[in-house]
């Protein structure tokens, strides 16, 4: 079984939580309260019917497992168990005032990494997923700049299950802590300038395209628009306040675009006379 007993990292790790947290790949995890952990209303939906060995694997994480009795396989059945169920306490652990702090205290040293957007200005990034049900996606870094989402680069952190984070807890923590919301603009002054080419660029992507002798008559451009998929923010799977309205401003803007296109794509389509 993979990285369950190094020698170096089990001489530091006297605890099954903080061998989990020092395991390569796991860097994105905050460590658990012990006493969330143990406050069996906080594992409510939990049970054996969700997470397979469900009591054994809890004993293992608060280190409460005799294993010595225990063969191979079924311990690592059990350490299977373990993982999952500590990921799935993590979701909910994360969106408490404490989980939150501890998240923070990652966010503003940029553990999860930085935004590859040029102009987010390595922006700090946080892990988010795109469902709460387990084995659906895997876990995305949410950009609070771009308001965009993007895949880890490391492999390692790109097959964590994103129900392990879930889909609310970026949201909630800059609606608890408003203050660390970066602004759109450039980083480090020059706001103006920033905010006249941004327009530039709007005013360019809103341009119907102009055609291409030799294109390809039967691509439809306002399909392709129609097919666009963008990353909405939600807190308990309703939108936020906020972010609803500019997404609807942001729908409309595309659905006029998209009219136009269509309307120069039957422009061009009619015989000349």
């Amino acid at each position: 079984m993979d990285d369950i007993s190094t020698g170096s990292e089990s001489d530091y790790s006297n605890t099954w939580i903080s061998w989990f947290l020092s395991t390569k790949g796991n860097e994105y995890f905050a460590e658990i309260d012990e006493d969330y952990i143990l406050d069996r209303f906080n594992l409510t939906g939990l049970n054996g019917e969700v997470v397979a060995e469900y009591q054994r694997a809890l004993d293992l994480i608060t280190d409460q497992l005799d294993d010595e009795a225990l063969d191979e396989e079924v311990r690592e059945n059990i350490e299977h168990a373990a993982r999952f169920l500590y990921g799935l306490i993590h979701a909910r652990f994360i969106v408490t005032n404490r989980g939150l702090q501890k998240m923070l205290d990652k966010y503003r040293k940029a553990d999860f990494g930085r935004c590859p957007r040029v102009y987010c200005y390595a922006q700090p990034l946080l892990p988010v997923g795109l469902s709460d049900i387990p084995y659906q996606k895997t876990v995305k870094l949410y950009c609070p700049r771009c308001e965009d989402i993007y895949s880890p680069k490391s492999n390692r952190h790109g097959s964590i299950d994103g129900a392990f984070f879930g889909t609310t807890f970026p949201h909630m923590l800059f609606m608890v802590y408003p203050h660390m919301l970066p602004a759109k603009g450039q980083a480090g002054g020059g706001g103006e300038r920033a905010r006249a080419g941004s327009e530039a660029a709007a005013a360019h992507a809103l341009a119907p395209p102009q055609p291409t002798p030799g294109a390809m008559a039967h691509v439809s451009t306002a399909a392709a628009a129609n097919k666009m998929e963008r990353y909405e923010p939600k807190i308990w799977g309703f939108k936020v306040h906020e972010q609803a309205q500019l997404n609807r401003w942001r729908a409309a803007r595309r659905d006029a675009q998209v009219a136009r296109l269509e309307a120069l794509e039957r422009e061009q389509a009619q015989p000349n006379l």
